[in-house]
């Protein structure tokens, strides 16, 4: 079969996105996330009296918890085809990418496998996200920006 006849067949099968929806589902629900976040840490602060930093500590190891379990669970990769970038862009992202790498290598053993392999897709965020934060303090400090 010619190349360009391949390509052709290929383009006629691949599901066609709306990336216009696409784009406004993420936004409700990374909005819809926003509303979650802050409704823990009002519980938290208000119902539970626990001061307003802590309650926000809570609120992201609550966020941190649920995206695990819903992944452990097998429905986080659902509602992630449903919610497109809205879901995994926040903390509940990384958390999912830990998990998933986790449970995929839970087999292998501890060490050789969740231990070596638990942060193979989110190793890269925390190593750059390190760097990064570095590298802006050390700017903010030639600065003098406080």
């Amino acid at each position: 079969m010619e190349k360009k006849r391949y390509k052709e067949i290929v383009n006629q099968h691949t599901p066609k996105e709306n990336l216009f929806l696409n784009a406004v589902i993420a936004f409700l629900i990374g909005g819809i996330m926003g509303v979650l976040g802050q409704a823990l840490i009002d519980f938290y602060s208000y119902y539970l009296t626990i001061p307003n930093k802590e309650a926000t500590v809570c609120m992201i190891v609550t966020l941190i918890f649920l995206s695990c379990l819903l992944t452990s669970l097998g429905f986080f990769d659902k509602f992630v085809n449903f919610c497109k970038c809205g879901l995994i862009i926040p903390i509940t992202g990384f958390a999912h990418a830990t998990m998933s790498a986790a449970l995929e290598y839970r087999k292998e053993g501890f060490v050789t496998g969740l231990g070596a392999s638990m942060l193979k897709l989110s190793g890269a965020v925390i190593i750059f996200g390190v760097v990064s934060a570095w590298t802006f303090s050390f700017l903010r400090m030639l600065l003098g920006v406080e």
